[in-house]
């Protein structure tokens, strides 16, 4: 009996369905490629597409506005008109570098106060929405708390700039997602699309946006995934180039190449690298859930902004984020000592600024200590092997300690790479270290920079996994 066109147009399983119905010659599935299955629970409609290149649309020009509030903040703080923070903070005199702190802590905490007392059990932070599907991001916490934090960071305070585009970006995916009408799972994808975007747009690292919204916010590098978290993060990269300039973040850095020296050095750093990452994990766990509120939370920060500004008097480059830090040795500069000694006070900083209430991101604090460590280690091993520039251990340290961090090592991989526009001549000792690396904080503990600081759950919804 001859199959009707009704019969011959179902053999495809796929939903939705592709244009061509019938399957190939051989009768096999495209299905049978895993990462090809379907949309799963988030539709890829035409609807969803609209409101994607949205998201992308205005999480760029939400990122573009929140890096020029935080340059100008920097340069009215400290003074300078041209170069980057630490150049800025180094022509300032000691006073000025600890009265820019305090000012910061006074603002900051007051701030903060009133914007925690004004919109109780709200919403800031993406991780929690999306992983625990639950709840909105509120739009005033969500705007005050990242207009503050990217205040107080161009005033010298050491937390990560990202957090603010990536919240604002996971809000605009959120918005837009309600106003579209789209389903559950369409808002928890565009939200998590948004939130890679404000990371891309405002490093330029469109690639490893996408890959931080599929490997870390969804947890799915599949192709229902990573097509519409790339479209995202492309669409809000290019926009954020209307102020932004579209170069590598950490300019100039050389080419540099594998050696037996540096592969072997990944090997017994990736351990090293790993056991700092998991202590550091672990502590700032505890410190994001003792740290101070109430009224207390009104001192707290101008205390800890202005112990961060003492310390800066010796040692500026704790100012700011870490990335002009993190720069300096990638091009090889730093002692044996001073690499080491920044390795160790910027996570102490960037954890006092935490305990004190502040709000801010992890990522280039996280990755410029790495670089710091990977650095004082590599010239350590010099002694022994000599040969290879501080520079390449830098690179490899920087990536083995973002990949181990996140628990993402494509992403910190990708991201690394695109930060430098150079680093594929250190490709597989970049692997070796982050793989060790992150195997071994998911051996000893298995949290991120993410789930470790995720808010308390109230009492009655606590619960512990078998596993656990």
């Amino acid at each position: 009996m001859t199959p009707s066109r009704r019969e011959k147009t179902s053999q495809r399983l796929r939903q939705p369905q592709p244009l061509l119905r019938n399957r190939l010659p051989s009768g096999r599935g495209a299905m049978e490629q895993p990462n090809v299955t379907g949309d799963g629970e988030a539709a890829l409609s035409p609807r969803f597409w609209v409101a994607l290149v949205l998201t992308g649309v205005a999480t760029g020009l939400l990122g573009a506005g929140l890096m020029a509030l935080l340059f100008h903040v920097e340069h009215a703080a400290f003074g300078y008109h041209t170069g980057d923070l630490e150049s800025g903070v180094k022509a300032a005199s000691a006073l000025h570098r600890v009265i820019s702190l305090l000012i910061a802590g006074v603002f900051g905490g007051l701030a903060w106060y009133l914007l925690r007392r004004y919109t109780p059990g709200t919403k800031p932070e993406i991780d929690d929405v999306l992983w625990s599907h639950s709840g909105q991001l509120s739009v005033r916490r969500s705007l005050g708390t990242s207009v503050i934090s990217e205040i107080v960071i161009g005033m010298g305070v050491s937390l990560g700039r990202e957090a603010a585009p990536k919240t604002m970006g996971g809000l605009s995916g959120g918005l837009l997602g309600r106003w579209f009408d789209l389903s559950a799972a369409q808002q928890r994808l565009l939200i998590a699309g948004g939130g890679g975007a404000g990371l891309a747009c405002v490093y330029n690292v469109p690639l490893g946006g996408a890959f931080f919204t599929a490997e870390i916010l969804c947890g799915s590098v599949s192709i229902a995934t990573m097509l519409p978290a790339l479209a995202c993060c492309g669409v809000a990269t290019i926009t954020a180039w209307v102020y932004l300039p579209n170069q590598a973040t950490y300019l100039n850095v050389p080419g540099y190449h594998v050696s037996a020296a540096l592969l072997v050095w990944a090997l017994l750093a990736g351990p090293l690298i790993g056991l700092g990452a998991a202590a550091y994990i672990r502590g700032i766990g505890w410190l994001s859930h003792h740290r101070i509120t109430g009224v207390p939370s009104l001192l707290a920060p101008p205390i800890a902004f202005g112990a961060l500004g003492v310390i800066g008097i010796a040692y500026p480059q704790l100012f700011g984020n870490g990335k002009n830090m993190a720069h300096d040795v990638f091009l090889g500069g730093g002692s044996l000592v001073f690499l080491l000694v920044l390795a160790l006070l910027k996570p102490a900083v960037t954890a006092l600024c935490l305990a004190s209430g502040a709000s801010g991101g992890l990522f280039t604090p996280v990755l410029s200590t790495g670089a710091v460590l990977g650095g004082g280690l590599g010239l350590l091993w010099s002694h022994l092997w000599p040969g290879t520039p501080v520079g390449a251990y830098a690179m490899v340290g920087a990536a083995a300690m973002i990949g181990c961090a996140m628990q993402a090592p494509i992403t910190g991989l990708a991201l690394v790479l695109e930060l430098t526009h150079s680093g594929f001549g250190l490709m597989t000792p970049m692997i070796v270290a982050t793989v060790v690396s992150t195997a071994v904080v998911r051996y000893i503990d298995g949290y991120s920079i993410y789930s470790a600081r995720l808010p308390a759950l109230p009492p009655a919804a606590r619960t512990v996994p078998p596993e656990e």
